[in-house]
């Protein structure tokens, strides 16, 4: 069904004769904006909108997965995860928005499989292997969450979600002192992450200090 508010988006667009590239740009920020507030149903339209209008672009369809998952329509989140992935297949977002998807409908081997081929055609992704550690970590296999977690650093030693991954997985591992490492390094490339200071100060308060060189 139509909706209204897209209509009144288009009249005030068509009256500003703007192009195809600022319309798609405008239904994807609005999109995103509806998003923000909670308004799932409509940011889906205007993403299905921008789709519409740019129908190979990867970010419109994580965007319109992520508002199906919040929609709890699992079947549609998984197409749009797929639709990214095909148009850009190292698309870390997508990759794991899938990956939490079908864990959570009990389909460990589907997840499984995916992290595996996406390996094989992406050896030197360094999201790949943060991926598959995130995957490991999540079913308890710690010291194999820790090497493919190290193998992503050497290809990408600046990704901060790899460095509060496996931060985490060290003070699971009883080495907080690699962790208050790991997190410290983490907020020199990106100050504004707020759950990584309160961890970083938690370790500091409870007495962890720097490791010991070896």
């Amino acid at each position: 069904m139509f909706s209204w508010r897209i209509l009144i988006i288009i009249l005030g667009i068509v009256g500003c004769n703007q192009t195809n590239q600022e319309l798609v740009k405008d239904y994807h920020n609005d999109g995103l904006q509806l998003f923000k507030m909670g308004r799932y149903t409509d940011a889906q339209e205007s993403f299905q909108a921008a789709q519409k209008l740019q129908p190979a672009d990867p970010g419109i369809y994580y965007n319109l997965g992520q508002t199906y998952d919040y929609l709890k329509r699992p079947y549609d989140a998984e197409k749009c995860y797929n639709e990214c992935i095909l148009r850009s297949p190292n698309h870390a977002g997508a990759r794991h928005a899938l990956t939490v998807l079908l864990l959570n409908q009990n389909r460990q081997d589907d997840a499984i499989r995916g992290i595996e081929g996406w390996l094989t055609k992406s050896p030197n992704c360094a999201a790949a292997y943060a991926e598959d550690g995130w995957m490991w970590k999540t079913m308890g296999d710690l010291p194999r969450a820790q090497s493919r977690y190290q193998q992503a650093l050497s290809l990408d030693p600046s990704d901060t979600r790899t460095l509060v991954e496996l931060g985490t997985v060290y003070e699971k591992l009883n080495r907080p002192d690699r962790s208050l490492v790991l997190f410290q390094r983490a907020l020199e490339i990106n100050p504004h992450q707020l759950a990584v200071k309160k961890d970083l100060e938690r370790l500091r308060s409870s007495g962890t200090h720097l490791p010991h060189p070896d």
